[in-house]
């Protein structure tokens, strides 16, 4: 079923990420022995916990880490996806507004730099899609720089999934009644949100205003083979010594 195109802050939804597909953003941090490994990926929270036990299995022979990594792999993943799932069933209230997204990603020889207005009651915008349409805008052919962004994106709108499920149980106890309804407590992603209809047509999920596109547009920086040696032997010295891979699960 299509979710509406605008909600009412009188008519909270229930929790979910407001996009299309329901993929929720997984960091990983882990050190044993002296080996660390960084990665960062969506999942999706319905698959069965099964996957993650196979996925920390495929991982550590893939990347050859210590069997020491395994338990620690499924046990972060499942402690996210259970914080996700707690919010489940939880009212969350979005009302006419749009969040500013901001990027600032190095993914191997590029850095790239944007922020745009996202509208947050659009549930069948697709962070994935806008990513590709990004990169081939840009001209990017580097396979790594899509998801980045992608995961970025998906990061920021999760917390402020959290933050509106915050604001809805605030609401609720405060009791207020529309006075309550009224009011937002912003993140640190979303303090700038704006009045969405009177930039927003129908449909739309992503703007930048004509009279802030120098401000807004994108940046995009290409580095030299020095320039990544030298983030490399920084790297090596704060101790990283795995590979940070972006990947989707399906």
């Amino acid at each position: 079923m299509k979710s509406p195109a605008s909600a009412s802050w009188k008519a909270p939804l229930k929790f979910r990420m407001p996009t299309a597909e329901n993929l929720i953003p997984i960091r990983l941090d882990i050190e044993v022995d002296g080996q660390r490994y960084k990665d960062a990926f969506t999942w999706n929270p319905y698959d069965p916990d099964s996957e993650v036990v196979m996925f920390a299995k495929r991982t550590v022979k893939d990347l050859k880490l210590s069997p020491g990594f395994l338990p620690q792999i499924v046990q972060s993943i499942q402690s996210q996806l259970a914080t996700f799932r707690s919010y489940e069933g939880q009212d969350m209230y979005v009302g006419d507004k749009i969040i500013p997204i901001k990027l600032d990603l190095q993914v191997n020889h590029i850095v790239i730099r944007d922020q745009f207005l996202w509208d947050l009651n659009n549930f069948d915008s697709d962070p994935e899609e806008f990513a590709r349409t990004l990169c081939k805008d840009l001209g990017i052919e580097d396979p790594e720089v899509e998801p980045a962004i992608a995961f970025a994106i998906r990061e920021q709108l999760y917390e402020i999934a959290i933050q509106n499920v915050t604001t809805a149980r605030e609401n609720r106890i405060s009791k207020k009644g529309r006075r309550a309804a009224e009011h937002f407590t912003p993140s640190k992603a979303s303090g700038a949100a704006l009045d969405l209809m009177k930039l927003f047509s129908f449909g739309s999920s992503v703007v930048r205003k004509r009279k802030e596109w120098d401000y807004y547009k994108p940046v995009l920086d290409l580095l030299s083979n020095e320039d990544i040696h030298a983030l490399e032997a920084k790297e090596e010295r704060s101790g990283w010594e795995g590979k940070l891979v972006l990947r989707e699960s399906i």
